[in-house]
């Protein structure tokens, strides 16, 4: 993985886990995520991005992920997303607010049906 993508996957891992509030675990993580990607320089910046404002990090970070990840193959695009979502989903749920925030991700990079599959599927079993 190049800086640019543990760049955006950190980011776009942050700014999910900061939507509703950073709690301990979701910071236990990030680190950890950080720490399997040698990743801590990217994290820091994607710490620094999102507490430049935050009350607008989603925005401007759905911004900065579409210029990023949306030229990316469509399998690379899912596979993002999906990653993401699995995180979230280690807590033993996605909140109505990040699962909101994940889907206009999913629709910006034209992968919001594969999401939903993805979600069906997991909720099978």
């Amino acid at each position: 993985m190049t800086s640019e993508e543990k760049k955006a996957y950190l980011l776009l891992k942050s700014v999910i886990f900061h939507y509703h509030g950073l709690d301990d675990e979701e910071r236990e993580n990030l680190n950890a995520t950080a720490e399997e990607l040698k990743g801590h320089e990217e994290l820091k910046w994607a710490n620094e991005f999102i507490a430049k404002d935050y009350f607008n990090s989603f925005d401007r970070a759905r911004e900065y992920l579409n210029d990023i990840i949306g030229d990316y193959p469509k399998n690379k695009r899912v596979m993002y997303i999906d990653m993401v979502w699995q995180a979230n989903n280690l807590k033993g749920y996605v909140t109505e607010l990040e699962a909101t925030a994940m889907l206009k991700l999913a629709k910006d990079w034209n992968v919001e049906a594969e999401l939903i599959d993805l979600v069906k599927k997991q909720a099978q079993g």
